[in-house]
Parts: structure tokens; C-alpha cells; sequence
């Protein structure tokens, strides 16, 4: 929320007729929260391409689906009908799956930064965009989860409760409403700028 609400107020800036600096706008999307600030130093020990590696790989082994395809696994091998090569099938597809997704998304924010990192006046507006959607996004999500558990726990019942039950067991396709959420951020990005006149702007 902080960066949200500077990104806003350098926008109203630029709206005003003051100058806006390249070198300025970065040091304002450095300013992430207290955690990244926390742990700044361990950010800068990440200088080549190949550290992401073991990152990605740690990271992947947080994923529930990683837990769920390892479950599926030992319960498939413990049957005498099902060779230990069919085994591999659960992982080979979750990572097929999301060798497309990842792709298809890196292509996305290639283009959608492409765009952005042109202009100083796009970068504000597209970070702004994306930022909203991105706590958007976040709060509506926590929010069905937590009220999953609460409907859970408690056995609630209703069309409102039966609606974040629903929601709760289709978050596959809640993704890909996220996924065009996105998309739509950026053609937001776009028309707001042409909207104002700001592609005529000489902010650099």
C-alpha cells in the first residue's frame, strides 16, 4: 500500500506539469514493504542468472500441488496394479503444465513491461494498475479462503456460504480469471494513458 499510494502521488505530479525523472520512479518501486526491506541483504546475494535456479526449485517444493502430486505418487506405488513408471506420469504433466503457464505468462510481462519501461509516465501508470490489481487480487483471494474455513468450521449455510464453498473448490478457474485480470491491467495501463494525453508527454 505504500508504493500504491507514492506511485499515486508522483501520477498527480506529472498530472500538475512537474517533471518526472527515470532514476526517480525506480527508487520509488524500491520502496516495497518492511519484509523486503528486512531482507534487503539476502536479495543482493542473488548476482547471477543460475542462482534462480535453486531458488525456483525451493520454491517449487513449497507448492501444495508438489504435495499433492507426491501423495498421488505413493499411493499409485503402493498398488501392485501400477507400474512404477506410471508413477512419473503425476509430475511430468504438473510440470509440463506449468513449463506452459510460466511461459506463457513471462511472454505476457516481457510485453507489458516492454511498454511500460519506454516512458517514465508509463511506468508510473502501469505499476500503478498492476499494484492495485495486485492487493486486489490478494485481498479477494485471502478473503474466500478465510471465509471457506470459517464456513467449514462452523457449517454455515446460505447461498452466500454455499457461493465461497464453490469458490473454494474451483480455484483453477478463480486462475484464470486472475490470469485475465492481468491482461486487462495492461490494456487499462494503455488506454488511461492515450486517455490523458500523457503519450504526447516529454517526461523522460
Amino acid at each position: 500500500m505504500t508504493v500504491l499510494i507514492g506511485i499515486y502521488r508522483t501520477l498527480l505530479k506529472v498530472k500538475k506539469g512537474e517533471e518526472v525523472l527515470d532514476d526517480d520512479i525506480d527508487a520509488l518501486l524500491l520502496q516495497r514493504g518492511w519484509l523486503a526491506r528486512l531482507l534487503r541483504p539476502f536479495f543482493r546475494l542473488i548476482s547471477k542468472d543460475w542462482h534462480l535456479f535453486p531458488i525456483g526449485f525451493l520454491f517449487a517444493l513449497g507448492f501444495e500441488t508438489a504435495s499433492e502430486i507426491s501423495l498421488f505418487g505413493l499411493s499409485a506405488g503402493a498398488s501392485k496394479d501400477v507400474s512404477i513408471w506410471s508413477v512419473f506420469i503425476f509430475p511430468t504433466l504438473f510440470a509440463a503444465g506449468m513449463t506452459l503457464v510460466d511461459t506463457a505468462d513471462g511472454i505476457l510481462m516481457l510485453g507489458a513491461y516492454g511498454w511500460a519501461n519506454q516512458d517514465p509516465v508509463r511506468k508510473l501508470i502501469y505499476n500503478l494498475t498492476i499494484t492495485s490489481i495486485s492487493v486486489l487480487v490478494a485481498v479477494v483471494i485471502g478473503g474466500i479462503e478465510t471465509l471457506g474455513l470459517l464456513a467449514g468450521h462452523y457449517s454455515f449455510e446460505g447461498k452466500f456460504w454455499q457461493l465461497i464453498v464453490n469458490l473454494n473448490g474451483n480455484f483453477g478457474k478463480l486462475g484464470y480469471g486472475v490470469v485475465a485480470l492481468f491482461i486487462v491491467s495492461w490494456l487499462i495501463s494503455v488506454a488511461v494513458y492515450r486517455a490523458h494525453g500523457l503519450d504526447q508527454s516529454t517526461h523522460k
